[in-house]
């Protein structure tokens, strides 16, 4: 008699799938968990992708810009964003160009009025030799490359400002020291919120009692008044790097406090549980438990009250800044950008000194974004 040949689809696979999928979800990392429940949120990805480009704008500012951020053209002060063409009246053309352009102030409105001259193409190149730089200003990184530049003259796609200082250069610097002064900040804060709201919730008592009226304290003062006189307690002689660095430790020391107040939650409602007294029986120092055996238990919701603080240290800088009370020139930020357009002339005459603002909305969305899907992802009842 023949022997029946089973095909191999028919038979039964030891595991099926549905049993492999069930077990590497039970036995996967809490990171594992979070980073497989991230992928399915589209906007916590789009606001990651935001942060990643300004992270690069952020790394390689000087070979994004064609220009420092304090060259000027005074041929083109004033000047409106050069439209970047394939064609024109004169047909198409594979290399994108832009017009030669130039401005002169009218007589009678004093306005600066933009001359194009449409006969003369400047063409657009990539990766040129330009300006020469000092990479992050440092002497030992010395280049001259640029992302983009044009054969002849000059190319300014986002305009020029009242002094014929490219806007796009100063933006891409701006990028830089907006989004490290933010950095900076949220990580002084993130440090003093984990040290004080680690003591205050897990020794409890007068150091819990000292330090919540200390926040409420800070928490308590208006922070226009506030900003005032901290501005004006800074001598008008320091250089644009103590200023930066003076302003930075400003705003960790007076955001740490929503921090603390969450973490001294947590570390309340564990610091009963049975895992953190065996470790207290079993000789562990205090700074042992809260770091070793407590913070671990909610890492993740700290991270997400990291990424969702940044935004609101970003637009602190830039409101400080543009009321005059945070950097000053000649460091370049978005709030010193967004100052030199606080007036009705700006506005009516030369809308394009607020594309900074793009900047700033979109670094606002790209961290709502993605703390929002951070927040989602963390959660495991989500």
């Amino acid at each position: 008699m023949a022997a029946t040949t089973i095909p191999k689809s028919k038979l039964a696979d030891p595991v099926s799938t549905s049993d492999e999928e069930k077990l590497k979800y039970f036995t996967a990392s809490q990171w594992q968990l979070v980073w497989w429940r991230f992928r399915r949120n589209r906007l916590g990805l789009l606001g990651a992708g935001i942060l990643a480009t300004y992270i690069f704008i952020l790394i390689f500012a000087e070979l994004l810009a064609p220009y420092s951020g304090t060259t000027l053209n005074v041929e083109y002060v004033l000047g409106p964003p050069q439209v970047v063409r394939f064609w024109d009246e004169n047909g198409f053309s594979l290399r994108p160009f832009v017009y030669g352009v130039s401005t002169e102030r009218d007589p009678v409105t004093l306005a600066m009025v933009p001359t194009i001259d449409t006969s003369e193409r400047r063409h657009l190149l990539f990766f040129v030799r330009g300006e020469e730089y000092k990479y992050w200003n440092k002497r030992l990184i010395v280049s001259d490359l640029h992302l983009f530049g044009v054969d002849e003259g000059t190319i300014h796609i986002f305009g020029t400002d009242r002094m014929g200082r490219d806007i796009f250069s100063r933006t891409m610097y701006a990028t830089r020291i907006s989004l490290t002064l933010g950095v900076t900040g949220v990580l002084i804060a993130f440090v003093m919120g984990l040290i004080m709201g680690g003591a205050s919730g897990y020794l409890g008592g007068q150091i819990d009692f000292f330090t919540q009226r200390l926040i409420e304290l800070i928490r308590s003062v208006p922070d226009i008044p506030l900003f005032m006189g901290l501005a004006a307690a800074l001598p008008k002689e320091w250089p644009p790097e103590q200023v930066y660095l003076m302003i930075t430790l400003i705003l960790g020391f007076l955001g740490w406090t929503t921090l603390a107040r969450r973490i001294r939650g947590k570390l309340l409602s564990l610091r009963k549980e049975d895992y953190v007294i065996a470790a207290q029986l079993s000789g562990a120092s205090n700074t042992r438990i809260i770091a070793r055996h407590m913070l671990p238990a909610f890492t993740s919701y700290i991270i997400v009250d990291i990424v969702v603080s940044f935004p609101y240290m970003i637009l602190a800088e830039t409101a400080l800044s543009f009321v005059g009370l945070g950097l000053r020139p000649p460091v370049i930020s978005w709030g010193v950008l967004l100052k030199g357009a606080q007036n009705i002339q700006a506005i009516e005459l030369a809308p394009w000194l607020f594309i900074p603002v793009i900047f700033v909305v979109f670094a606002v969305l790209g961290f709502t974004f993605l703390g929002d899907g951070l927040r989602d992802a963390a959660d495991p009842y989500s």
